[in-house]
């Protein structure tokens, strides 16, 4: 590249940074830096969005549709790579400049960690990385992490009606985060969980090297199958493992209210839901809303959502033996393919176009105030605990919470704790999810305090020693890091509870692979400091 090219590509860039709050040295030095890294003027100015470009509010405002994550402090820069080279560059000059980094894939972070920061940094946003190769012979797929979950099932069901993948329900969820911190899905009990099916990636480190499964070594492989991507490096592409499914699924959602036996039902199911066929997977979904049997009175619905992996006269069976008391019957159930049934448990009307995955994202959803957090059930939740929730559910109004019942058992308990680092395994009946969801940024301290009142209140109906959490439902309740490069007693507070006791071994890998923490966010794995 000419001298003359090289000033051309810094002006441009400088240009781009020319508000006075972010025209500084510290990102002034980085620009330079890209410009000799990166060789192309044009594509960078197809790669770099700051304040001064009008599509950088709407970018930056797509990157999630919960307005309880705000900052004081916005990226400088968000850097959209076409390439692998590109992202080399950027984490080059990112750590030569002391400018921390913020990896976005599909943005569902529950506590904003891949696009707000409380230090100058850069956003490496991965919407442009997101090729998906499918090799049915094979039975394989390589998935790059800017991908969206509904994009992964359109295309593998594009090339075959008889192989599928597990992970989330969300078609928007992007694979890099959601792979790496396991995956939990509708076919879980059957197959695992996403990182479960993991066969190889590709990830780029903290000196800028790309390694795959042979050349980053077992210990790290391991490391991002569960224990968070982001802590260790940039995934920059997954190879998963495909799944031989029949060409017809059977899905049902069956609601039954207090009036009709609910807590009795719910209860009757924390004891058969680990333990029926590994084919079928028997969610509940528990809100509160007004009765359809007593105008005016609110009532507690729960929403028994399933999904069988078969025909419907082996589920009927399965649920007479195991679970009569729903009374199931054929017309509550619906033989489908696999991926209709993934616009099934979105909501979809029948008959949508499985189009609708590739066109769908975050800005589908509609915005407001949203806090998420998780819990692992070992011993069935008593009558009067139950009825404890749903005394609780009365204290915020209609349709603002939900809590999901998640069964364990079959495949997943199958694998030992160890595994990966994701530990959640044999012993757990169900996983809850806490969701409480408001309008007015007025009433945050109102529906904040009651979904940390009601975590409260299930303390004594929980795992314990530690309490255990979903890594991809992120608490920061649960502990956070210090500023800075934070300690291991700090880190392993919240630590233990994700990953229990894979937390140590990560942590070794971590001082292995990142020993100056590079990659570090506020509930990311720290190095050992000696």
């Amino acid at each position: 590249m000419t001298t003359f090219k090289k000033l051309t590509i810094f002006l441009f860039l400088s240009i781009c940074l020319s508000s006075s709050w972010a025209n500084t040295t510290l990102h002034d030095d980085f620009l330079e830096c890209l410009s000799h890294k990166i060789m192309n003027s044009s594509s960078i100015s197809q790669v770099i969005y700051t304040p001064k470009n009008s599509s950088y509010s709407t970018l930056y405002n797509s990157f999630s549709s919960n307005l309880r994550i705000t900052s004081d402090f916005k990226p400088s820069i968000i850097f959209t790579p076409n390439n692998e080279s590109q992202i080399q560059a950027a984490i080059y000059c990112s750590k030569k400049h002391g400018l921390q980094i913020r990896i976005r894939g599909g943005g569902h972070d529950y506590e904003g960690l891949s696009y707000i920061s409380e230090t100058p940094f850069v956003i490496i946003d991965l919407r442009n990385l997101r090729s998906i190769s499918i090799d049915t012979e094979d039975k394989t797929a390589w998935i790059q992490a800017g991908a969206t979950l509904g994009e992964v099932y359109y295309r593998i069901a594009e090339k075959s009606k008889q192989l599928a993948f597990v992970a989330g329900v969300c078609p928007t969820v992007g694979v890099g985060g959601h792979f790496s911190g396991g995956g939990y899905g509708m076919m879980s009990r059957k197959f695992g969980t996403a990182a479960d099916n993991i066969i190889d990636a590709k990830l780029i480190d903290a000196n800028g090297r790309i390694l795959d499964r042979k050349s980053m070594g077992e210990d790290l492989f391991w490391a991002i199958r569960g224990g968070g991507g982001t802590s260790f490096g940039l995934i920059i592409s997954w190879k998963v493992k495909l799944l031989d499914i029949p060409e017809k699924v059977t899905v049902f959602n069956v609601t039954r209210t207090l009036e009709q036996n609910a807590t009795q039902l719910v209860y009757k199911w924390q004891h058969i839901a680990n333990k029926v066929d590994d084919n079928l997977l028997l969610r509940i979904f528990l809100r509160s809303s007004e009765s359809p049997f007593q105008h005016g009175q609110r009532t507690v619905h729960a929403f028994f959502t399933t999904m069988f992996v078969g025909g419907v006269d082996d589920l009927l069976h399965e649920m007479q033996d195991s679970f009569p008391e729903l009374g199931l019957v054929k017309e509550d159930c619906i033989e489908m393919s696999w991926i209709e049934s993934i616009l099934f448990f979105v909501g979809f009307p029948r008959g949508t176009s499985i189009d609708v995955l590739l066109d769908w994202n975050n800005s589908t959803y509609q915005t407001g105030f949203f806090k998420g957090k998780s819990d692992y059930v070992q011993r069935p939740i008593s009558i009067n605990g139950l009825e404890g929730i749903w005394k609780l559910f009365n204290q915020v109004g209609e349709y603002s919470t939900e809590l999901q019942f998640s069964p364990y058992g079959g495949k997943l308990s199958d694998i030992s704790e160890s595994e990966t680092p994701f530990p959640h395994r044999d012993g757990n009946i169900f996983m809850i999810h806490y969701g409480v969801n408001w309008r007015e940024m007025e009433s945050s301290n109102k529906h904040l305090s009651w979904i940390r009142n009601l975590y409260g209140y299930m303390a004594r109906y929980v795992s314990k020693s530690p309490r255990a959490a979903y890594f991809n439902y992120r608490d920061l309740d649960l502990g956070v890091n210090n500023k800075g490069n934070t300690s291991y007693e700090q880190a392993r507070i919240w630590g233990v509870k994700y990953f229990k006791n894979n937390f140590d071994r990560l942590v070794k890998i971590k001082t292995k692979i990142d020993p100056t923490n590079f990659f570090r966010n506020e509930q990311s794995v720290p190095p050992l400091v000696s």
